[in-house]
């Protein structure tokens, strides 16, 4: 399942958490600083470089076709990138609600981010082996991005995302522990009165978690749709979300921006989509022979250099159109 031997997945996974130790340490001193936006930026492009030297390292000594896995970290990047500043927004709608003060924001996004990426990992070496062993499923995932995808059409449901009376892990949490009905700087517990208590802080961290679980159910077999290959899928989606952090406060400055973004990333969800089920005419033409029918679907590839052109050139359009929009309505 893993073309690359054991010393690369331990390496990489070595220098992400010295990437995440240097982010936290960058973005000053815990409970103490307000990130601003042309920290942000700088942060943004700082990780941005990191994935693309990253990606150049693909291309120069990847072991097989590494031209070809470099073009596919890419769109899997720039996939999960776009379908993550969607998260974004949710985090900005989750902060107002819970009243998290800015200068707070950025040890929560923190934590959140390194539960993202222990979780993001399990379902990428899970998903792996059930595709290796069942690739019908490629056809579910396909079938699930275009549901997905055209949901993002017919409404809005980032309220549900961050009304924490609608999670079901705060819930729980609720009934079996005390949470405290203040805030209390950057702590997510206290004692008081020889009680252990959870603070809100702590809470919208655990909405955060659960709504990117939510959130991975679509980009990881997004990224599936450009890669089967386990390293190149886990990486891309990873040194996509490790800028999360950065990005979230350089595009909080500017969320009014994206209106028309949404629209943009459920077209790239139902492309993917429609990419996966092309690759699905083995098991098609199966099921026509079952009802007595001969099918003879071909098998149609989208090469990956055309993925990432229409990804990025839907991705750019949707933030054009926003901007223009917006100017016209100001």
């Amino acid at each position: 399942m893993m073309g690359m031997p054991v010393w690369a997945w331990i390496l990489f996974y070595v220098l992400v958490i010295l990437m995440l130790v240097a982010d936290l340490k960058m973005f000053g001193r815990k409970g103490e600083h307000e990130v601003n936006v042309k920290e942000a930026l700088k942060m943004t492009a700082v990780w941005i470089g990191v994935s693309m030297v990253f990606c150049l390292g693909i291309w120069l000594f990847y072991p097989v076709e590494p031209h070809e896995k470099a073009m596919e970290f890419l769109a899997g990047y720039l996939i999960e990138k776009s379908l993550s500043m969607d998260n974004l927004f949710v985090f900005l709608m989750l902060f107002g609600y819970f009243g998290v003060e800015r200068k707070y924001q950025h040890e929560v996004l923190f934590w959140g981010i390194f539960g993202a990426l222990i979780l993001r990992s399990i379902f990428i070496f899970a998903g792996t082996a059930v595709i290796v062993r069942f690739e019908w499923v490629l056809g579910l995932f396909g079938l699930f991005l275009l549901y997905t995808g055209s949901k993002m059409f017919a409404h809005d449901d980032n309220d549900e995302l961050v009304d924490p009376s609608k999670n079901l892990i705060v819930r729980w949490f609720r009934r079996v522990f005390p949470v405290t009905d203040r805030m209390h700087g950057d702590r997510f517990f206290i004692t008081e009165q020889g009680r252990r208590l959870a603070t809100p802080l702590f809470v919208a961290l655990l909405v955060i978690e659960t709504s990117d679980v939510a959130f991975a159910v679509d980009s990881i077999p997004a990224v599936f749709s450009v890669s089967r290959d386990p390293f190149i899928v886990l990486t891309s989606n990873i040194f996509a979300i490790l800028g999360l952090r950065a990005l979230y406060f350089a595009l909080a400055a500017i969320a009014q921006y994206f209106g028309y973004l949404k629209y943009g990333l459920g077209i790239i969800l139902i492309f993917v989509g429609v990419k996966m089920l092309l690759t699905m005419n083995e098991y098609v033409n199966q099921l026509g022979s079952l009802v007595g029918l001969r099918l003879d679907v071909p098998r149609i590839e989208v090469p990956t250099p055309l993925s990432l052109a229409i990804i990025f050139g839907v991705l750019t359009l949707s933030i054009v159109a926003s901007v223009i929009q917006k100017r016209r309505s100001s």
